[in-house]
């Protein structure tokens, strides 16, 4: 991954999550973390893995953020001055649940 892409996945980083952190109302108890940002070379599209506690909760952060997209969208494009403007995308990082499970299936065989 270039230099210039790392930088772009880093700046979209912090503009999402403050964005998330001041606009998306999600009920209490429930919190999302941005596992990673990975945008595509061309800068049309990044993909913004997030982590949702509890898990439980994950069907309905996800509703919620199709629902918001639009004004999170928004927001990023009156935040970021570059062309293209990426389009986001909202994708559940699956990287803890599965550790997890690998931790389980392992205690079992040893």
């Amino acid at each position: 991954m270039s230099q210039r892409i790392s930088k772009i996945n880093e700046l979209i980083r912090q503009h999402v999550s403050d964005i998330m952190l001041k606009e998306l109302s999600l009920k209490e108890g429930v919190f999302v973390t941005i596992a990673k940002v990975d945008t595509s070379p061309d800068l049309r599209y990044t993909r913004v893995f997030i982590s949702i506690f509890p898990e439980s909760e994950t069907s309905y952060v996800t509703k919620t953020l199709e629902k918001e997209i639009y004004e999170i969208q928004g927001e990023l494009n009156r935040r970021l001055h570059m062309k293209p403007l990426p389009k986001i995308q909202f994708h559940v990082d699956k990287t803890e649940s599965k550790a997890d499970e690998i931790e389980k299936l392992l205690k079992e065989i040893g």
